[in-house]
């Protein structure tokens, strides 16, 4: 599993990289979800409790907060922290804040990923699954590798859509 994600990260890296500040906040279509800043200069992302239909295409910036808002309540289970809540993961800007964040958030994951033994994996893990005991810790760093997986091939799509669209 460390492999996989390692290999999902490298992906990541190759957009991070090639990343410029305008991809952030660019709406590829007119139904999106994105992040808007607030009166007080913070920024939240759009939210419905239930799922639209058609669902918006999201922005850079709206998969970057939401990475960061799964990735950080699956290293708070990891961490035996209490899970932040949604409305409690706030995003730090566009550009190299967002790209510092993310990276971050793969530092402390790796530091979790290395700090597990055989007998922690097999443990039952709360995160995502609200409670079945049916998945293990092993299945829930399955999980981040898959979502991080969908995520980073989103953003990667978004940030080559917009560079094709301004040549």
């Amino acid at each position: 599993m460390r492999r996989q994600f390692d290999l999902t990260w490298s992906l990541f890296e190759y957009h991070l990289e090639r990343l410029e500040p305008g991809d952030f906040l660019w709406e590829p279509a007119p139904h999106c979800w994105t992040v808007r800043r607030t009166a007080d200069g913070t920024w939240v992302p759009d939210w419905a409790e239930t799922e639209p239909d058609p669902v918006p295409v999201p922005t850079v910036g709206w998969l970057s907060w939401h990475i960061g808002w799964w990735w950080g309540t699956a290293l708070d289970h990891a961490r035996g922290r209490t899970p932040r809540e949604r409305t409690e993961v706030v995003w730090p800007g566009d550009g190299g804040a967002a790209v510092a964040w993310l990276r971050g958030l793969r530092e402390e994951w790796t530091a979790a990923l290395d700090g597990l033994a055989d007998a922690d994996l097999d443990a039952t893990a709360p995160f995502p699954w609200q409670g079945d005991p049916a998945y293990t810790v092993a299945d829930m760093v399955a999980w981040v590798n898959s979502e991080l997986m969908k995520n980073v091939a989103e953003i990667g799509q978004l940030r080559l859509l917009r560079a094709a669209s301004r040549t």
